[in-house]
């Protein structure tokens, strides 16, 4: 069954999630281009086909699924996406002088919806180097990549997950377990990212932008060492996305989870 844009469907999924994005931008929309599936083993993979067609896009683009039986998180790690949350994976054309690292970026998209979220009244924070969380609990995940051509960044893409009302884990918190939270409509908040990877498209660069943020927005002061058993403290994120830390006049920087 060939591809079909569904952005423009009323009463489908992809016609929602656009409906919701243009009302809440207004007069500052992008043109999305944007695919709806009800079910998929991922959207990267399908995002990835998408890419390889004959056109090359020079618009942001994004597969959303309703339901994705094999995503793809950190360390090539395989989960279940379940009915009633957002599963969605996205390329953003990118502009503007600085090499970007793939982690920085990510976690500048993570700032930018975070952002969104608190001011719906959510405290959410950002756990490096993937995840966002709310009083604790996984929230939202995020997979950032970039392509480049010489020292540039010319693409972004991201894989995102967010928890609304599927079924979570004990470590998981979704949407619907909050009384503040208004609605819990994928579309609706499928827009809401849609609009936080514009803010990070339109700012462009290496992601240096998001640091005073993300500083404010980690998830822990201290943690304890994986391999030690001590408990270390975060210093922040350094310029290139790696996490700070020290213990005593001993110091470490992190680019991935240590272990």
């Amino acid at each position: 069954m060939p591809w079909m844009n569904e952005a423009c469907r009323p009463g489908r999924h992809g016609g929602r999630v656009m409906w919701n994005y243009r009302r809440v931008a207004g007069g500052a929309a992008q043109p999305w281009l944007l695919r709806s599936v009800p079910v998929c083993s991922s959207t990267e993979v399908l995002l990835s086909r998408w890419l390889k067609g004959p056109v090359e896009f020079d618009q942001a683009c994004a597969v959303v699924a309703a339901h994705q039986r094999w995503g793809t998180g950190q360390w090539g790690r395989r989960w279940s996406s379940p009915r009633g949350g957002v599963w969605l994976s996205a390329a953003l054309p990118w502009h503007g002088e600085g090499s970007g690292r793939a982690g920085l970026l990510g976690l500048a998209v993570a700032v930018a919806f975070a952002e969104r979220l608190e001011c719906h009244g959510l405290p959410v924070r950002i756990k490096w180097p993937n995840d966002l969380v709310l009083y604790g609990r996984k929230l939202a995940g995020f997979l950032p990549s970039v392509t480049q051509r010489g020292s540039s960044v010319r693409q972004l893409r991201i894989g995102f997950g967010l928890n609304i009302c599927n079924p979570v884990p004990i470590e998981g918190i979704a949407l619907d377990q909050l009384d503040r939270v208004g609605s819990h409509d994928p579309a609706r908040w499928t827009a809401e990212i849609l609009l936080a990877l514009d803010r990070c498209q339109q700012i462009g660069g290496d992601g240096s932008w998001c640091l005073p943020a993300l500083n404010r927005l980690l998830w822990a002061k201290q943690i304890q060492h994986p391999k030690d058993g001590r408990t270390w403290m975060i210093s922040g994120v350094a310029s290139d996305g790696a996490l700070q830390l020290h213990h005593g006049t001993r110091y470490e920087e992190w680019r991935r989870w240590s272990s």
